[in-house]
């Protein structure tokens, strides 16, 4: 690709941003990832799987995946509480991109 290419790109209109705008922040990812690898996850289960992140951001995090259709929220009544998250049939599309992402760090990470 020409650096003329790339200076005349509009790259907020690509496919690529709305996918970084869908996946980037530090957890998304990484929720995304246990969900893929865990199915259905109640919240605490969430919480320690990823280790440090806050109850807030986990919770403000897994919302954000839910407003933009990639996680499910289940809500049991029922107390105390039970709320489990899962992959919607959308967020299970991200899965061949988050395999080949985890494929090239095996490849490339310093062993």
């Amino acid at each position: 690709m020409s650096l003329e290419c790339i200076k005349d790109a509009k790259l907020e209109e690509t496919g690529f941003n709305y996918t970084m705008s869908l996946i980037q922040g530090k957890y998304k990812m990484f929720i995304l990832y246990a969900l893929m690898g865990y199915g259905t996850v109640r919240f605490n289960e969430m919480k320690k799987y990823i280790g440090g992140i806050s109850y807030k951001t986990l919770s403000v995090t897994l919302k954000e995946l839910e407003a933009d259709g990639l996680v499910h929220r289940e809500e049991y009544p029922q107390i105390p509480p039970k709320v489990e998250y899962s992959l919607t049939e959308r967020g299970k599309s991200l899965i061949p991109i988050l395999d080949m992402m985890c494929d090239w760090g095996e490849r490339h990470r310093q062993k």
